[in-house]
């Protein structure tokens, strides 16, 4: 309708103060900012914002943390406050669903998100687990590696049987890499050992996600609001994380140039941005910096869903020109700097003091500025939030299971896929090898008898038949075979024959 502020052609409706508010679809892709203390009503300027982009065509991610974000896809309630607020507004309230899709790293609320780690790289990955610059100099050596040798990498145990055969190739790798410390890869496979521990291991593998699945418009034009259940997630914010910068590095990469459109594909809310940025070193803090101004030729828009602005770099920062700033608390010196620092981000309005403001802000109101037709920033104007459509709230798990049979995925992420890679060509290999020298110090007597028990632990049932082993399996056979080699003994040389398949010194 025309004449109806909430649905003018090309601009979403944001709110009301002396004049309307509204994000213009053709600079959704000039990323934006969402802030403010917790209780002020973050989360449903997101949804609000979300609806917006979906109803124009848009495909939208946004991770939900506490698990309000799902009710979306469920028509709202005319509540008494949203109602009133429409009313203020100048708007009628009209309740309404929209088309979502859930996901979820450990598979549980939503259809299973996959990565390999092969495109994880060793970059993300370093920081995933934590290393230091040589912890990560060594994985780097092992990507090359299995680079040089054609030994994919989809999971974590392949990248654990890697490790262990970068290990056995130390002494040959150092001469062309550097030196390559027993020491290091140890310490490399106990962080992959924690990492499995914290029900990571699932997200690696395959199918891996199609990123097309994420750009889907439903049957009446809508775009789809992907929604990641990130509640258990949270609890490994790193994880969080380094899926977040991962997915975007994905999208940067296989999405075309295409400049700037009428409305952008798919807009990206990063809840809780903070995670990304604390403690994140300098090569990883520009590798977002470009992903963040380039990607927006891509018609990527991203928005950072955080507390201050504070907790997002400044040359992040600059880069976000939509901006919705919910009210922040000023109890002390530091809290004080924080809203002045929010503050010098606007452009300033000489009809009140921004400052003030900031702190005297009520639930569903908020501070907004916008881009003009010239991509400009608009004078910040304190805002009355438009009220979202759809519920706003968790929604049951039996509509969560109704949703998901609506969503045109089911099935196609459910089932994991096994197939060779490096794990399962490595482990042929060791035991070719293994049979090659049956004759050796290990082919019988007790020693062979030891190795034949051991085998068992390992992965090589007595009937030659293949079993897989978990990265916890991988990470005893390393220490057995760092152990023996430490050693240096006939009788450690001859063990790991048997056990491990080792060849011969």
């Amino acid at each position: 309708m025309a004449d109806d502020p909430a649905h003018e052609a090309g601009r979403i409706l944001i709110g009301k103060s002396d004049v309307y508010q509204y994000l213009t679809l053709a600079l959704g892709n000039r990323h934006g900012l969402v802030a403010g203390a917790t209780g002020t009503g973050k989360t449903v300027t997101l949804q609000l914002l979300a609806e917006g982009f979906s109803r124009a065509g848009t495909a939208v991610f946004a991770a939900d943390v506490k698990g309000d974000l799902s009710g979306i896809g469920m028509p709202g309630e005319s509540k008494p406050h949203f109602v009133q607020r429409a009313k203020d507004i100048g708007i009628t309230y009209a309740p309404d669903d929209f088309p979502v899709a859930f996901w979820d790293l450990f598979g549980e609320l939503g259809h299973p998100v996959r990565a390999r780690i092969s495109d994880m790289g060793p970059l993300l990955l370093a920081r995933l687990l934590e290393l230091n610059d040589v912890q990560e100099g060594v994985l780097n050596i092992a990507f090359k590696l299995a680079d040089e040798q054609g030994l994919l990498l989809i999971d974590l145990k392949d990248l654990q049987a890697l490790l262990q055969h970068l290990g056995d190739s130390a002494a040959e790798v150092s001469k062309s890499y550097g030196n390559v410390a027993p020491a290091t890869i140890g310490t490399i496979q106990r962080r992959l050992l924690v990492l499995e521990n914290q029900g990571a291991a699932g997200f690696f593998g395959e199918p891996e996600l199609d990123i097309d699945d994420f750009l889907r418009t439903a049957s009446d034009g809508r775009g789809f609001v992907n929604i990641l259940s990130a509640g258990k997630l949270m609890r490994s914010p790193r994880l969080y994380a380094i899926f977040l910068l991962w997915m975007l590095s994905e999208l940067f990469e296989k999405l075309p140039e295409v400049g700037d459109l009428e409305k952008p594909k798919l807009v990206f809310f990063f809840d809780e941005a903070h995670l990304l940025f604390d403690n994140a070193p300098k090569n990883l803090l520009s590798a977002i910096e470009q992903v963040v101004r380039l990607i927006r030729s891509k018609a990527v828009g991203i928005y950072f869903v955080t507390q201050n602005p504070a907790d997002v770099p400044e040359t992040v920062l600059g880069q976000l020109g939509n901006r919705v700033q919910h009210a922040l608390r000023a109890f002390t010196p530091r809290d004080q700097k924080a809203v002045k620092a929010a503050a010098d981000t606007f452009r300033k309005n000489p009809s009140f003091d921004t400052v003030t403001a900031i702190t005297g802000l009520g639930v569903g109101e908020a501070l907004v500025s916008m881009l003009d037709a010239k991509g400009n920033p608009e004078i910040v104007a304190k805002s009355l939030i438009a009220p979202p459509m759809a519920r706003v709230g968790p929604i049951t798990d039996a509509e969560r299971q109704q949703l998901m049979q609506k969503s045109g995925l089911l099935g196609k992420y459910d089932t994991p896929i096994d197939r060779q890679s490096a794990f399962e060509i490595l482990r042929d290999k060791s035991q070719k090898e293994a049979g090659g020298g049956a004759s050796g110090p290990a082919g019988g007597g007790l020693l062979g008898s030891l190795a034949g028990a051991l085998g068992g632990l390992f992965g090589k049932p007595a009937g030659g038949g293949r079993q897989r082993m978990s990265a916890g399996e991988i990470a005893l056979r390393s220490a057995v075979q760092s152990a023996a080699r430490t050693a240096g003994t006939k009788i450690g040389q001859a063990i790991l024959r048997g056990v491990l398949g080792g060849r011969s010194k």
